[in-house]
């Protein structure tokens, strides 16, 4: 998911088609927040549908962008013939998130077999926290207060996840699976962070989408094969399940949050996708039978508190004019 500033898009070339969004597309494009919330709800099903695949950490990142290239590729070649060729600027950088991406989808595999899928996507949601400490370290960027009042709470909540307090924690690995999920964190963040430098045209959701997925796939295969838990062959079901992963969640998910974040206030699409580990951690545990320990339960809820805290400027929110719409 990235967040570019509507402020970095440059003026379209003289000679082009307009600017104009497709027809196909204003519905969705007059309703950001359903748009931001109908794609939380797509990811929400990823880990439910990775566990359920049954396959190795390295063969579901592969196949879920695989299965998802050809509709991907079909979106860049429209948006191509009405806005003019991607800047291979933005493809470089696009190609170098797909890698980061790799990294995160193949930790996250990780940290579902050891804690499950609810448990391992509120992990990999600390990227929110992460993302504002790397812009500090990297760029100068001092973060906001709320993300260092927050950053005590999401630890502590890490702390009761990783099932070193209590007994009898959820999960065959909590603590491998905890450290997985920071790494997931992590990778997501160099993703975010990535993107967001080479996103300069907003009108374009598909096209630097392909080029990330593109290279996700090839990258997560060769550490699978590295590794050695890249399995080539498909399979049923647990190709269908990745097959369903690639069109709800890469396809449909990240095209959907791609058009609702330029046109929202970065703190409104921040707070509705905070809707997407909430969802996963219920549905694992009715669809799947994921049963945290109360102590895991509570750090969930700590995560998500500090998530919240660190997304959510309070006096800002009261004159937001989004929040406010009908």
């Amino acid at each position: 998911m990235t967040d570019p500033d509507p402020s970095e898009a440059g003026p379209a070339p003289a000679g082009r088609r307009s600017t104009t969004t497709p027809e196909r597309l204003d519905a969705i494009l007059g309703h950001p927040q359903l748009a931001a919330v109908a794609g939380a709800l797509c990811i929400a099903f990823s880990g439910i549908l990775v566990r359920e695949s049954g396959v190795s950490p390295s063969t579901a990142a592969v196949f879920r962008c695989l299965y998802a290239l050809p509709l991907l590729g079909l979106l860049a070649w429209l948006e191509e013939r009405r806005y003019g060729p991607l800047e291979r600027r933005t493809i470089w950088l696009s190609l170098v998130a797909g890698c980061f991406f790799a990294a995160d989808l193949t930790f996250w595999a990780h940290s579902i077999e050891a804690v499950g899928a609810g448990l391992a996507t509120v992990l990999g949601n600390l990227q929110v926290v992460v993302v504002g400490i790397a812009a500090w370290a990297l760029y100068g960027e001092r973060p906001r207060r709320s993300i260092l009042v927050a950053l005590p709470i999401v630890i502590a909540g890490v702390v009761l996840i990783a099932g070193v307090v209590g007994s009898n924690p959820y999960g065959s690995a909590p603590l491998p699976g905890v450290a997985a999920g920071l790494v997931t964190a992590f990778s997501y963040a160099g993703y975010l962070i990535v993107v967001r430098r080479g996103q300069r045209d907003i009108r374009r959701l598909a096209g630097p989408l392909f080029w990330a997925t593109l290279a996700t796939a090839v990258a997560a295969a060769l550490a699978g094969i590295v590794v050695g838990d890249f399995d080539p062959v498909p399979s049923l079901p647990g190709h269908a399940w990745l097959a369903i992963l690639a069109l709800s969640s890469q396809v449909a998910g990240y095209l959907l949050i791609n058009v609702s974040l330029p046109r929202l206030p970065s703190v409104v699409t921040s707070l509705l996708l905070l809707i997407q580990p909430v969802v996963t951690v219920f549905l694992a545990m009715i669809l799947l039978g994921e049963a945290p320990s109360p102590y895991q339960l509570a750090g969930v809820g700590l995560v998500m508190a500090g998530l919240a805290v660190a997304v959510l400027p309070f006096q800002r929110l009261r004159g937001s004019r989004v929040l406010t719409a009908n």
